[in-house]
């Protein structure tokens, strides 16, 4: 009954240590176990056979641990004398349930050690971002705040759930000491053993052969455990591995879709904020326009250094002296989106918009600033466009196309001159953009040959700046083989650092793309040549160019938070969104800024030093005077000298008008009136001639030839005022300037219609009067006939001469001989001359008798002559006769006033030619007293007037300025105001920056 009791109490410990023994993470060692529970693993020991069938029968009736494969052992057999028979079955069961329990502890401790590794890699599969923290927003590092962690940690199983799955050990330990009491020496079971057997000598020698066996069986035993853990360790850990692969994959799907709704989020919140902002920064606006509240309001740092670029822009880089100063330079292939993605920058639609047309012609440059009111404005004018109305938009549209269409010249597709235009508003990032012409791959109709040589020199010149930030904008609903912008971003930052990718159009790009991986390498830049500090995918809208800016980006959030690039991970949420991406570009050229601004400055420096120094060396005792003030200078010099025609005597005027004049009609006077006058036979038919003749010439010449010589006049006082040399303060650095200003001036003036009309009046009443009141002004008429008809002869002599060659005189001392047509006018001369010796009463023209009389003796002589010949000699030969014999008349006269006063009455002398000059004489002076008076009165300020107008269009026009002004003393001095302006707006920039900081 006793081995009844004990058989009982084993297989209740049994059963305790099978219950206790699921999921061990570790094992005992084997050698604390009794040997007995060592080797009932042994189905065929020979002992064994020593048992009672009863108990093996009903042993294997109720035990399934008998189905275990285990393997036999061949024990060499060991000879003993007669032995009790016994039973071990509950040793035999223990065995078999330790086993078991090595099984199990073999698959946790497998488990185990391969969920620590899964997690081990998928910890080191996680990049290090700490280099790229400032790409990643802001949110990302304050999740904690967003994302309830406590919640999640709750989720999860806690140490008591995963304590339950662990086996208790001290449960263990209690059954293993019941066993090791039950086996071991000195227990209740051994003193059974020995109550039993005691005084027998061949229990002694079993024991010992017993123990033998014992040792045996502990060897394969442990032999068998080894390879259970083996294949249990394999099994359970490629089963924990897929289980733990599933669940890690769920709850990363879970994270990020849980990180992409609260960064959506978060932006939602932002957005109203922002816009409560600007409503509350509306009000602070309102309340200082009433007077409420009066501030002064400091300079942005934005727009100061925007203004040091501005000035840079117009700098004429000397002395190696370059542009290093950041920006951020917008660039990529026509139609990829560079101005979509700049107006969501911007958040306003300001940009010109053409359907695959090149609408961007020329650079613009974008200062983007925060400010109350979203408003933008050129740099040059002072008007702003309330972007918030449409038809300010529309209104700023057009004029960024006017004034691209401006700066392009003719010939030419695009201008690299830039467009500087400032845009505030609310939530703006602070930055500086430049949008750049979009680069061409072929050259179409319509365009210039070299459109596409000037895109790339033009992206060029901004990109080679080893501070400008590259964005490089790429289609991303075309195929990435097709892009050219991405070669020459590679050429320019061939290790990008400081180029930022952006793939454009991604909706478009997921729909017809087969397969999403490709958008990855696209955004890791695996296809292009290039290499990028960050990678973003934007969505500038549906296509419809009337969409607004709200609309778009509700679209663009509404794509990502549904997209697959996102749920599978192919896109992390700091990589998308416009506004991530304005943030990451202002961030990174802020951080520029700070690193190369402070150089620049120094830069600066040592420039602003070689001008002065070169200046100093070149012209110490003259001041720097830039352009500008050049041209006010030479602007005061103008307006003084056009001043001093003011101060020009009456006399003065009277006299050069009166010359001018006679100058002009002396011909027509002479030719057309006294001439034919001169022909008639009678004093009465010479009177009349004259009167018809000048009445003609009153009404249709006169006044006009009279206007015309006062217009000279006052044109050359002018000129001589403005050309003449003012001694050692004469600059000609002005001369080029005060010349085109005197043409401009002139060019500009017009007399007035009405003097015209009011001087032929004049004109043709001093022409009436024919009443010389005293012998003074006869002698004055005589004496201006004198010299007017001196003047014909002498112009007639030299046009004979001109037409018979030298005479005798100049043959023999100059050695000049006649040809034969001077030979033929010359025997025509003589010829005529013994006709008029004949006849010294000959009238003008010769008739055809005498024509061929004149001929005929010259043929007798041998010379040919032609009547035409004949006729053209006479004229010359009876005008020098005429003349020669009016000058004889004129003399005679010099007496006649006593007879003019008397109207010829019993004279034969008459002086009808000396009334008539006097006549001209007087016509002369009464005009040219009133020329002078509408000089002085009108003219004079008209022409004053001009030339103000003159200078401020001047002033206004930088190329004229340039074209005018020049030489070495200008661009030197030009170069050192702006140096000098450069670097003051740089330090007190760098100022601001640090107090910022």
């Amino acid at each position: 009954m006793w081995r009844l009791h004990r058989a009982a109490v084993a297989c209740e410990v049994c059963q305790s240590l099978v219950k206790h023994s699921s999921g061990i993470k570790g094992s005992l060692p084997l050698q604390k176990l009794h040997l007995v529970s060592r080797s009932i693993y042994h189905s065929h020991h020979p002992t064994l056979k020593l048992q009672r069938p009863q108990f093996r029968t009903s042993f294997h009736q109720f035990s399934s641990l008998t189905n275990l494969p285990l393997r036999k052992l061949k024990l060499s057999p060991i000879k003993y004398g007669y032995q009790p028979r016994r039973n071990f079955w509950p040793a035999r069961l223990a065995a078999r349930l330790l086993k078991l329990r090595y099984l199990i502890l073999g698959s946790a401790v497998g488990g185990g050690y391969t969920a620590k590794k899964t997690f081990d890699q998928w910890k080191d599969m996680i990049p290090d971002l700490s280099d790229y923290k400032w790409i990643v927003p802001d949110i990302v590092w304050e999740i904690d705040e967003y994302i309830d962690l406590e919640k999640i940690r709750k989720a999860l199983p806690n140490s008591e759930d995963l304590a339950k799955l662990a086996p208790d050990f001290d449960k263990i330990v209690e059954s293993l000491s019941l066993l090791k009491d039950f086996f071991t020496t000195g227990s209740p079971g051994e003193t059974a053993f020995r109550a039993t057997d005691h005084g027998s000598e061949s229990d002694k020698h079993y024991r010992k052969g017993l123990l033998g066996e014992l040792i045996l069986l502990q060897q394969q035993i442990q032999e068998h455990e080894e390879e259970a853990r083996r294949a249990g360790g394999q099994y359970s850990t490629s089963y924990a591995q897929q289980k733990r692969k599933v669940t890690d994959k769920e709850k990363i799907d879970q994270l990020q879709e849980e990180l992409l709704h609260t960064q959506l989020k978060y932006q939602r919140i932002l957005e109203r904020l922002e816009k409560e902002n600007k409503e509350l920064r509306k009000l602070v606006l309102q309340k200082d326009d009433k007077g409420i509240h009066h501030r002064k309001l400091k300079k942005s740092l934005i727009d100061m250094y925007s203004e040091v670029l501005d000035v840079l822009s117009d700098y004429d880089a000397s002395y190696n002296t370059q542009d290093h100063l950041p920006r951020v330079v917008v660039v990529g292939d026509q139609s990829a989106g560079k101005t979509s993605v700049l107006e969501m920058i911007a958040q306003a639609r300001i940009f010109p918009r053409g359907s695959g047309e090149m609408m961007t012609r020329s650079p613009v440059k974008v200062t983007l600033s925060e400010g109350p009111h979203h408003v933008a404005l050129f740099k040059d004018s002072s008007r702003e466009f309330d972007l918030t109305k449409e038809e300010d938009l529309a209104a700023l549209r057009h004029e960024i196309e006017l004034r691209m269409r401006k700066n392009v010249k003719e010939g030419c597709t695009v201008s690299p001159e830039t467009i500087s235009l400032n845009v505030k508003g609310p939530g703006l990032q602070r930055m500086v953009l430049v949008d750049l012409p979009g680069v061409i791959n072929t050259v179409t109709s319509g365009m210039a040959p070299d459109t596409k040589e000037t895109i790339f020199s033009i992206s060029k010149a901004y990109m080679q700046n080893p501070n400008a930030i590259i964005l490089c904008i790429q289609d991303g609903s075309v195929d990435a083989e097709r892009s050219i912008v991405t070669d020459l971003v590679s050429q320019m930052d061939p290790h990008g650092r400081r180029t930022i990718f952006v793939l454009t159009k991604v909706d478009l790009a997921e729909k017809n793309v087969a397969s999403p991986s490709r958008i990855q390498q696209i955004i890791e830049g695996k296809l292009f040549p290039m290499k990028a500090l960050g990678y973003f995918a934007v969505v500038t809208g549906k296509g419809n160019s009337s969409e607004s800016i709200e609309a778009i980006r509700e679209y663009e959030e509404e794509f990502f938070q549904n997209s697959k690039l996102l749920k599978t991970s192919m896109l992390k949420a700091h990589q998308v969104t416009t506004r991530n991406l304005s943030l990451a570009v202002s961030d990174c050229f802020w951080k520029m800024v700070r690193e190369s601004v402070e150089q620049q400055a120094d830069s600066f420096k040592a420039t602003r030093f070689n001008l002065e120094t070169e200046w100093k060396n070149n012209y110490p005792r003259l001041r720097e005077l830039d352009r500008n003030e050049l041209f006010e200078k030479a602007k005061n010099e103008i307006l003084d000298e056009v001043i001093s025609l003011s101060q020009v005597t009456p006399k003065h005027w009277e006299e050069i008008l009166q010359q001018s004049l006679w100058e002009r009609v002396s011909t027509h006077v002479i030719e057309n009136i006294y001439l034919p006058a001169a022909q008639t036979m009678n004093s009465g038919t010479f009177n009349t001639t004259v009167d018809i003749k000048l009445k003609q010439w009153t009404d249709k010449q006169l006044p006009n030839k009279a206007v015309e010589v006062a217009w000279e006049t006052l044109q050359e006082e002018f000129s001589r005022f403005m050309t003449e040399p003012k001694g050692k303060e004469h600059d000609d650095i002005f001369d080029k300037l005060k010349e085109a200003v005197k043409e401009e001036s002139i060019k500009r003036h017009k007399w007035n219609d009405f003097a015209e009309d009011s001087l032929r009046v004049i004109q043709h009443n001093a022409l009436e009067d024919r009443s010389i009141s005293d012998k003074q002004q006869w002698d004055a008429a005589i004496y201006f006939m004198e010299e007017a008809l001196q003047a014909r002869l002498k112009d007639t002599e030299n046009a004979i001469e001109n037409m018979i060659g030298p005479d005798w005189k100049k043959r023999w001392l100059y050695w000049k001989n006649r040809t034969q047509e001077q030979f033929v006018h010359n025997e025509t001369k003589n010829e005529l001359e013994k006709m008029l010796k004949c006849n010294e009463e000959h009238p003008a023209y010769l008739a055809s008798d005498e024509i061929t009389t004149v001929r005929k003796n010259l043929e007798s002589r041998g010379v040919e002559v032609d009547p035409s010949l004949i006729k053209d000699t006479w004229h010359q030969v009876y005008r020098r006769h005429f003349l020669k014999t009016a000058l004889n008349h004129c003399n005679l006269c010099r007496r006649g006033f006593y007879y003019y006063q008397r109207h010829f009455v019993d004279s034969e002398l008459e002086c009808n030619d000396v009334v008539l000059f006097w006549r001209i004489q007087r016509m002369l002076a009464i005009t040219a007293n009133t020329l002078r008076q509408q000089l002085t009165n009108t003219e004079v300020r008209r022409l004053e007037k001009n030339v103000k107008e003159v200078l401020e269009d001047f002033a206004e026009d930088s190329e004229k300025k340039v074209k005018l002004l020049t030489g070495k003393r200008v661009q030197l001095a030009e170069d050192l105001k702006k140096v000098r302006e450069i670097q003051e707006k740089l330090d007190a920039f760098i100022e601001a920056l640090h107090q910022e900081k």
